[in-house]
């Protein structure tokens, strides 16, 4: 087991707790950096959409502080996001709480696994999707919801794509990172 998955293991619940809030903080933060940057380029809210600012502190608290830390954050910062700034919009809040909770939660699960950070990561967004997908196709189908459709699943994955590879870049470093830290200071 890697230094990374024994300290991993052992995260008190004063750590998950400060690593939740400050998940939360850097979720609600960052698209707002995201959003401000896009309307003074006159891209508006695309910037946010396109590089998923909001996904990265919920999954790297996830691989970090474990699979509670990952869903409540994942589940609590849109939800703030929505309280503070409007965003994401009423009709996308519930999908996006669905999608960071099950970010957080998978990448949580898969944190003391022996798969590379990588494939971790992509594990993690994969059964986020999923589920996302799950729930929008109920609320069209089951729910009869006007308020969203199913393209918005297929527009979401190729707007979001540059997002992702921004994610399988930045993750696997701050993790790799992060070991490298722990061993230095044990």
């Amino acid at each position: 087991m890697s230094a990374l998955a024994q300290t991993i293991t052992k995260v008190s619940v004063k750590v998950q707790t400060l690593a939740t809030v400050g998940a939360i903080v850097a979720a609600v933060l960052l698209p707002q950096i995201f959003h401000a940057v896009g309307a003074v380029s006159g891209l508006g809210t695309a910037l946010g959409e396109t590089f998923l600012p909001m996904h990265l502190p919920i999954l790297l608290v996830g691989l970090t502080a474990g699979p509670v830390a990952g869903a409540v954050s994942g589940v609590l910062a849109p939800l703030a996001s929505f309280a503070l700034s409007g965003m994401p919009t009423a009709a996308m809040l519930p999908f996006m709480m669905v999608e960071l909770l099950c970010y957080g939660l998978f990448a949580g699960l898969l944190r003391t696994t022996r798969i590379p950070s990588l494939g971790k990561v992509i594990l993690a967004q994969i059964g986020g999707r999923l589920v996302r997908t799950g729930a929008i196709l109920f609320a069209v189908y089951a729910l009869d919801s006007t308020t969203i459709s199913v393209a918005t699943i297929w527009n979401s994955v190729v707007t979001g794509l540059p997002g992702l590879l921004l994610q399988w870049a930045i993750l696997p470093l701050l993790l790799y990172w992060i070991e490298n830290r722990t061993k230095a200071d044990a």
